[in-house]
């Protein structure tokens, strides 16, 4: 029996959570691994080869790592509770004109759940993943905050882990570079690990045309929505397109339209089917208000306007910003203009390297 206790990892597979893995069991934990399936390829009607962390190929090489290092493994089949929630609600956002953020719903509600509920049942005290993040307790409260490895920090998808669930959590590689954790792997003798390509894609989405995905979701969607129009800030109709659904905020490329300058999406009017058009400078704004938040670091901020550098999205090196929370919502006033502040996607607030907490966005505006 370990005195360090039981963990659960969380492995897809890839080198980050097999390393994780290797580690605690090096540092004498008592290692469990669990792969969850979390999506079926066929069924998605996508023309990649299927890849990533659900393929036969990815669950097979988490497993052999176990039995290498000899601790057990379990696959667990959670398709059912990941398609009503996290693939109904991307497509229910995306038919809101908004543009949803899969990996921060599949985190908080699939993953960290489904993972503790195993936990419970075989007895674990902890769960772990691969994740690039770190997290303490400190005054009462687990604090999340970045990975020493800016470039691959992941912290921004973990603003949604309840207090209940990062008291019991550990992220192994959350004080090591990514050259490190090749390096270990390398050391180790898992040379396949190493020369793994990484997938960047969303899970469920390997061709990553979201819009196909969507069609194929929705069969009549395609038609009912065709022919709405491309309309200038200046409210110019410009053209037609082939329904709001099937365009984000920010979007540049892929358009279908000519107007001699560049143009991006600024707003999405789903009630009209109107696709708004503007030049870069219109897509910037300073302010923007986020629901359903979940706080991390701190309790709560009521009548507390804080000082934070806010992300809008995961590559969003962030921007400087007052914060001030007005019940379950967060006024967010940045010092300046941010470009294609997404409605559906998460904003996170960053005191330093700590995440404050987070929420979706909900609207943008100009404060005056």
């Amino acid at each position: 029996m370990s005195t360090k206790g039981r963990v659960l990892v969380a492995m897809s597979g890839g080198i980050d959570s097999s390393v994780a893995a290797v580690m605690l069991h090096e540092q004498g934990y008592e290692v469990v691994g669990m792969t969850m399936k979390t999506w079926d390829y066929a069924s998605s009607g996508g023309s990649k080869k299927e890849t990533g962390c659900c393929s036969l190929d990815s669950i097979n090489d988490a497993r052999n790592i176990a039995v290498q290092l000899g601790f057990p493994h379990y696959i667990i089949d959670i398709r059912e509770e990941f398609g009503d929630y996290v693939i109904n609600h991307f497509t229910d956002e995306y038919l809101a004109g908004r543009t949803p953020n899969p990996c921060v719903l599949c985190n908080t509600h699939i993953k960290w759940d489904s993972l503790l509920r195993r936990a419970d049942k075989l007895g674990c005290d902890f769960i772990a993943t691969g994740h690039y993040a770190n997290v303490r307790e400190e005054n009462g409260r687990y604090v999340i905050s970045k990975g020493l490895d800016e470039n691959k920090d992941q912290s921004y998808a973990l603003w949604g882990i309840s207090q209940e669930s990062l008291a019991r959590t550990i992220f192994p590689l959350g004080k090591l570079h990514k050259s490190e954790i090749r390096a270990f792997a390398t050391e180790r003798g898992f040379h396949e690990l190493v020369q793994k390509p990484e997938s960047y894609e969303i899970c469920f989405i390997p061709d990553n045309d979201y819009r196909g995905f969507l069609k194929r979701r929705v069969p009549e969607l395609a038609e009912q929505v065709a022919g709405g129009e491309f309309v200038m800030e200046d409210g110019k109709v410009v053209g037609k397109h082939e329904g709001y659904p099937f365009y984000t905020v920010g979007q540049r490329k892929g358009l279908g339209i000519a107007l001699g300058f560049p143009a991006f999406v600024t707003r999405i009017e789903k009630e009209t089917n109107r696709v708004i058009l503007g030049n870069y400078d219109d897509l910037a704004k300073n302010g923007t208000t986020i629901g359903k938040l979940n706080m991390v670091k701190y309790a709560d901020l009521l009548d507390k306007p804080t000082a934070t550098v806010t992300k809008v999205r995961y590559n969003d090196p962030g921007t400087e910003a007052i914060i001030e929370q007005f019940g379950d919502k967060m006024k967010v006033h940045f010092l300046s203009g941010v470009h294609a502040i997404a409605p559906g996607q998460a904003a996170v607030f960053y005191e330093g390297n700590d995440v404050i907490g987070g929420g979706w966005i909900e609207t943008s505006y100009h404060i005056q």
